[in-house]
């Protein structure tokens, strides 16, 4: 019974410690296509993990009874051969630092062969499940042949093989449910805050992924020395609403949207900051630069037929503030003021134009 006790503390250490590694390690989840590093990481993690199960080892002679195989199961399970083949090194290295005998030799045998079986399983075509189930009956088999072959007490094999395949059973469905659980969690996260900077209907940043960008870019403006931000409005979209309808309007706010990224330079970040207006913020982009990407802007819109969901074709146009530091603005935190500016003017005066801040 004190066996059973120690082998749940066992399980309790492991649960403890994998809570812990996702909640530092906020990267994906491992995966058999994760890059080299990660794998390696991740099985030098898993390694570790399963030597500190086996400080809290049950000792009985010089046998010393743990669940250091789950770690690795897993580390096969989520990632292939490099990460539980690394875990297992690691193992089998800390196995023979606690003593050189008999048992380590047996033990490190047989993470050997639950390493290469688990392996092998991963890569096949079974249903999660049984892949799962495999690995732990496969592991449970060769353990209980390692405790008749090192243990002689007869009456403690008789309470000691039960409760071992009970709590490693459970240790090994406790560590896959955690593991899917907080990896679901975190890819939850993962979505939200990525939804959080884009636009729903666009696809483009949002304004607040916009104002995110243009912080960064302000405290980096000694080093990048020249930035260019358009401001673009598309003129009388109030007329496309009233019109056609405000479904038929989110069509054209896509369309407009690809047209966007098709006419910016792929480092350029296109945002759609609220309602009809977007901006596209041009690191590294001269004045001259930013004038003819706000032009090829204005005459691609201008000259494009604009589908809707009725099969109607409709034409709209844009207006462009450009605002450049340093050649139109000195003060780098103007610059969205400027542009602003620049917007307004182009639409005072006429519309489907650009217009330069301060000139």
């Amino acid at each position: 019974m004190i066996i059973v006790k120690q082998l749940f503390a066992n399980l309790a250490i492991l649960v403890a410690l994998l809570f812990l590694y996702t909640q530092i390690k906020k990267d994906p989840p491992l995966r058999m296509s994760s890059s080299i590093k990660k794998k390696l990481t991740t099985g030098v993690a898993g390694g570790l993990f399963s030597n500190i199960l086996m400080q809290y080892s049950i000792p009985i002679g010089t046998t010393l009874i743990d669940l250091r195989h789950i770690p690795i199961i897993l580390l096969a399970y989520f990632g292939g051969a490099v990460p539980a083949l690394v875990g297992m090194v690691l193992v089998i290295a800390g196995r023979f630092l606690i003593g050189i005998n008999i048992s380590s030799y047996t033990s490190s045998l047989l993470m050997l062969a639950v390493t290469l079986f688990s392996i092998v399983i991963a890569r096949t075509n079974l249903s999660h499940q049984i892949k799962k189930w495999s690995m732990l009956t496969f592991a449970n088999l060769l353990t209980t042949l390692l405790f008749f072959y090192l243990i002689e007490d007869q009456q403690l094999l008789l309470y000691l093989i039960p409760g071992y395949w009970f709590v490693s059973f459970l240790s090994g469905y406790v560590a896959f449910q955690v593991l899917q659980i907080l990896f679901k969690s975190q890819m939850m996260f993962d979505k939200y805050k990525a939804e959080s900077t884009i636009d729903p209907l666009t696809g483009l940043n949002n304004v607040r992924k916009f104002d995110e960008v243009f912080n960064s870019c302000m405290a980096d403006l000694e080093k990048k020395k020249k930035l260019s931000l358009l401001y673009i409005d598309i003129d009388f979209f109030k007329k496309i609403n009233d019109t056609y309808g405000h479904s038929e309007g989110d069509v054209v706010l896509k369309d407009l949207g690809l047209i966007l990224r098709s006419c910016a330079r792929p480092t350029d970040i296109v945002s759609r900051n609220g309602g009809e207006e977007f901006t596209v913020l041009l690191v590294d982009s001269s004045l001259e630069q930013a004038k003819k990407v706000a032009e090829r802007i204005r005459s691609t819109v201008e000259h494009h037929a604009f589908l809707l969901n009725s099969g109607t074709e409709v034409n709209i146009t844009v207006s462009v503030g450009l605002s450049n530091f340093p050649e139109t603005t000195t003060n780098g935190s103007m610059m969205i003021k400027d542009a602003d500016k620049a917007l307004y003017e182009a639409k005072r005066t006429g519309r489907n134009k650009v217009c330069t801040a301060n000139q």
